[in-house]
């Protein structure tokens, strides 16, 4: 099994066993499954999976980082929870104000970006939950 820790400023919110583990990267989404090699890889906005036997655990991952070795998975993100307690309606605002805020410099267009992709990724993800 592999192990799997997630660590927000705030606390530790996950510490579990996991066959599978899937990851939001910056530029795509990575499996992880037993004896993966060890990397280090810069995580983006969207849904980290767990899976053991036929249980899938969905959780909403705001970007970070994720560190592969010995079967052991550590990520350290802003914020994780479960996609459960995602409201769709609030990303949806949340990602409306982001789309009409004004940005001029590089800054300020980068935050408005990142504001614009976790609130997508949110949104997508609060209506998966109430698909399921």
């Amino acid at each position: 099994m592999l192990q799997c820790i997630v660590v927000t400023p705030e606390a530790t919110v996950l510490d579990t066993e996991a066959e599978f583990v899937a990851l939001p990267l910056y530029d795509g989404e990575i499996g992880i499954g037993l004896g993966h090699s060890p990397l280090i890889g810069r995580l983006g906005y969207g849904e980290l999976r767990l899976r053991s036997g036929e249980e899938t655990s969905s959780y909403y991952a705001d970007g970070g980082f994720v560190q592969v070795a010995d079967n052991v998975v550590s990520v350290l993100t802003e914020r994780c929870l479960p996609i459960t307690e995602l409201d769709a309606e609030v990303a949806a605002e949340q990602l409306r104000s982001a789309l009409s805020r004004s940005a001029s410099g590089e800054d300020q267009v980068a935050r408005r970006q990142r504001s614009q992709d976790q609130a997508r990724a949110q949104v997508r993800l609060a209506t998966r939950a109430v698909q399921r």
